[in-house]
C-alpha cells in the first residue's frame, strides 16, 4: 500500500477526505499507463459501439447490418477509419482554414479529457503498486466535467462559421443554442447528488451508493439527467444540428477524412462519457448490482469495472434504441421542453430536496424514505400532466384540420391522392368537343365529364 500524506488539519479526517487522499502518489510511469490504458479503452469502446448501433438498428429494421469484415463484422468501423485516412483533402473555397482545422480538435479533445476523473473499480494492484482504477479525482471533479463538456461546444460552433456555408452556419447555431440550454438542465440534475452525498468528488460520490443508488433516492433528477444527455451529445431525437431533410449534415456537412473522422469519434466518445457519467452519479459506479452485490468478492478486483461497463452499455444500448424508433422533434418543441419542462422541475426537485433534509435533520429522521416518495410522486404527476397536455393537443389539432368529405386532388397546386377517410369524386368538367364529323351539321358539342369517362 503507497504511504498516505500526512495530515495535519486540526478536525479529523472525514471519509471522502480520506478518499481523495488515495490520490496523487502514484509514480509517473503508474500515471502514463493509466493513461494509454484510458485512451486504449475508449478507441475499442467507440469501435465496438459504432458496430453494435449499427448491428442493432439493423435488426429493428429485419436487415443483416456490417458482417463481412471480420468475425460478425467487428472490423467494420475499424476499416471505416481507414478509408477515411486515406481519402482527399477538400478545403472549401471560403473556409477559415486555421479555424477549420482547429474546430475537429476542439469537439475530440475535451471528450477525453472527461475520463480524468471517472472511477473504473476500487484499489488494485498493478505490478506491485496499489493504485485506485481512476486516474485523478479532487473536490469538484463533477464541475470539471461540467466545464469540460461546455469546451466541445466550440468545435462545434466553430465548425460551421469556419465552414463559409449557410446550413454548417445553421447547423453551428442550432447546437450552440442546444447544448448550452439542455446543460442547464444537467446541471442542476446533480444538485440533488451533492445534497446527498456531501461532496462533488466522483469516487466519494460512488462510496455513497454503496447501500441505496441515487437513481432511485433521487428519481426525478436521474430522470431529467437521461433526457438532457440526449439532447447534450446531438443524438436522435434530438439530432437538430446534423438534421439531414434539413441542414444535410449540420456543422460537418463540409468536412471529410480524418477531420470528419474526428467530429464522428467525438459523438460517440460523448456517449459513452455522459452514460459514464450516469452510472457514476446515479446507478452505483462501479458497485454491483443486487443480487450479485451478495457474493461478497463482487466489489473486489478488478471485477468491478466488468458491472462498469455493463452498466454504461444498458445506456448506450438506450441511446441506439431512441435512434431507431423516434421521429425528430421539431426545433420549437426540443427547446420549448428544455426551458418550459426540464429546467423548472428541476428547480422545483432541488427545493423539495431541501426541504426534506431540513425538515429531516431537525425532527432527526431519515431522508430516505421522504425522498424516494417525493420523488415517486413528482415524477408520476409530472408524466400525467405531460400526458394529458398531449392528448388534449392532439384533439385541438383534429378539431381544426377536419377532413372534407369530398377530396380534390389538385387544391394545393399538385395532384396528390386522397387521405384516409377522404372520398375522390372527379369534379364536373366541360369539353368542348367538334362532333361536326359524326353529325353532319359541322356544329359542336358540350360534353360533361361523365359522359367523357362514360358516365
Amino acid at each position: 500500500m503507497n504511504e498516505q500524506a500526512p495530515v495535519t488539519a486540526g478536525s479529523p479526517i472525514t471519509s471522502n477526505e480520506q478518499t481523495l487522499l488515495w490520490f496523487g502518489l502514484d509514480p509517473v510511469w503508474l500515471i502514463i499507463l493509466k493513461v494509454i490504458g484510458i485512451f486504449v479503452i475508449l478507441v475499442v469502446v467507440v469501435l465496438f459501439t459504432i458496430w453494435f448501433e449499427r448491428r442493432v438498428v439493423a435488426r429493428m429494421q429485419q436487415r443483416i447490418g456490417p458482417n463481412r469484415t471480420g468475425p460478425f463484422g467487428l472490423l467494420q468501423s475499424l476499416m471505416d477509419g481507414m478509408k477515411l485516412a486515406f481519402k482527399e483533402e477538400i478545403f472549401p473555397t471560403a473556409a477559415d482554414k486555421a479555424v477549420f482545422i482547429l474546430a475537429p480538435i476542439l469537439s475530440v479533445v475535451p471528450a477525453y479529457l472527461a475520463w480524468a476523473v471517472i472511477p473504473f473499480g476500487p484499489e488494485v494492484s498493478i505490478f506491485g503498486h496499489t493504485t485506485p482504477l481512476q486516474l485523478t479525482d479532487f473536490p469538484v471533479a463533477v464541475l470539471y466535467i461540467l466545464a469540460i463538456a461546455s469546451i466541445g461546444i466550440y468545435g462545434v460552433v466553430l465548425s460551421g462559421w469556419a465552414s463559409g456555408s449557410t446550413y454548417p452556419l445553421l447547423g453551428g447555431l442550432r447546437s450552440s443554442a442546444q447544448m448550452i440550454s439542455y446543460e442547464i438542465a444537467m446541471g442542476l440534475s446533480f444538485v440533488a447528488v451533492f445534497l446527498f452525498a456531501g461532496t462533488m468528488s466522483t469516487s466519494s460520490i460512488v462510496n455513497g451508493q454503496t447501500d441505496l443508488w441515487f437513481g432511485l433516492l433521487v428519481l426525478p433528477s436521474f430522470l431529467i439527467y437521461a433526457t438532457a444527455m440526449v439532447g447534450e451529445t446531438n443524438r436522435a431525437p434530438f439530432d437538430l444540428p446534423e438534421a439531414e431533410s434539413e441542414l444535410v449534415g449540420g456543422f460537418h456537412t463540409e468536412y471529410s477524412t480524418m477531420k470528419f473522422a474526428l467530429f464522428f469519434l467525438a459523438e460517440y466518445i460523448n456517449m459513452v462519457t455522459v452514460s459514464a457519467v450516469a452510472v457514476t452519479l446515479f446507478l452505483g459506479g462501479w458497485r454491483a448490482p443486487w443480487p450479485i452485490s451478495i457474493w461478497s468478492g463482487a466489489n473486489e478486483g478488478w471485477y468491478p469495472m466488468i458491472w462498469f461497463f455493463l452498466k454504461v452499455f444498458i445506456f448506450i444500448f438506450i441511446f441506439i434504441w431512441l435512434r431507431g424508433t423516434l421521429p425528430r422533434f421539431r426545433y420549437d418543441q426540443f427547446m420549448r421542453f428544455g426551458w418550459k419542462v426540464l429546467i423548472p422541475i428541476s428547480v422545483l426537485w432541488i427545493l423539495i430536496i431541501a426541504i426534506i433534509r431540513g425538515v429531516s435533520q431537525e425532527q432527526g429522521l431519515t431522508p430516505t424514505p421522504l425522498s424516494i416518495t417525493a420523488g415517486i410522486i413528482l415524477t408520476v404527476a409530472v408524466l400525467w400532466i405531460l400526458g394529458a397536455n398531449v392528448k388534449k393537443r392532439r384533439a385541438k389539432n383534429l378539431a381544426e384540420n377536419v377532413i372534407p368529405e369530398k377530396f380534390k386532388p389538385n387544391r394545393g397546386g399538385f395532384p396528390v391522392p386522397p387521405l384516409p377517410g377522404q372520398e375522390y369524386r372527379p369534379a364536373r368538367r366541360t369539353v368542348v368537343a367538334d362532333v361536326g364529323a359524326t353529325t353532319g351539321d359541322g356544329g359542336s358539342k358540350t360534353i360533361s365529364s361523365e359522359e367523357v369517362h362514360g358516365g
